[in-house]
């Protein structure tokens, strides 16, 4: 696998004021921007050919992947002129994206999870495998139940989707360009039989709000 997708392009309003003037993945943690975290992460992983999605403040976003080199890494930004959610953003970056499965990451989480382990997954006849993470205080309810490698709609111990994840073209096959979420196709996966998972118990946060970025940041001070 030599292809990966950052998703870059919300604007960030609940990390308001950090996101009046510049987009939520160059918010820097530890001194490094969230973005330049990730690519240098897949880039050393193996990941030859990385593609970020930008449409707030994109031009700050084309000036840090063209201004310097992260390794052997291609990296292209594809701007949106109107956002255009999950899935319609991965839609419209497929071209650049071949045809076999590709890494995706959130642009706005930080983990310290070893990209190289999505660059060594075998999909098989799965659509999609999603790295879980244990419920944070935000968001109690979950996303998913994860029963022995496979991820379910219903069921009791729920876990929460942590923005990686390996994603099959097949995944987004007749959906048309425009805005379009991810959730209704992974549900589609799920009823399919054709959706893995596994937790994370690693470092993880959803940097989505200025108490989540200074409570990181007292985690890693530690």
């Amino acid at each position: 696998m030599k292809h990966a997708i950052i998703l870059a392009a919300g604007e960030g309003r609940r990390m308001r004021p950090l996101t009046n003037t510049r987009p939520k993945p160059l918010i820097k943690v530890g001194g490094k921007s969230l973005l330049e975290r990730h690519i240098e992460g897949l880039s050393a992983a193996g990941f030859t050919d990385i593609v970020v999605n930008a449409s707030y403040f994109a031009s700050q976003i084309v000036d840090v992947c063209h201004d310097r080199q992260f390794g052997d890494a291609r990296v292209t930004v594809v701007v949106e002129e109107t956002p255009l959610e999950t899935a319609g953003g991965i839609v419209n970056a497929l071209p650049l994206l071949g045809e076999c499965p590709f890494a995706v990451v959130n642009g706005d989480v930080y983990a310290d999870f070893p990209f190289a382990r999505l660059q060594a997954l075998d999909l098989q006849e799965d659509l999609a495998h999603l790295v879980m993470v244990p419920n944070p205080a935000h968001h109690p309810v979950g996303d998913f139940v994860l029963e022995q490698g496979r991820l379910l709609a219903l069921g009791q111990s729920r876990v929460t989707y942590a923005g990686l994840s390996v994603m099959s073209p097949e995944l987004f096959d007749g959906i048309r360009p425009g805005k379009t979420a991810l959730r209704p196709l992974l549900d589609t996966a799920i009823t399919q039989a054709r959706l893995s998972g596994q937790l994370w118990g690693g470092l993880w946060s959803d940097v989505g709000t200025p108490a989540r970025l200074r409570a990181l940041e007292n985690k890693l001070d530690q």
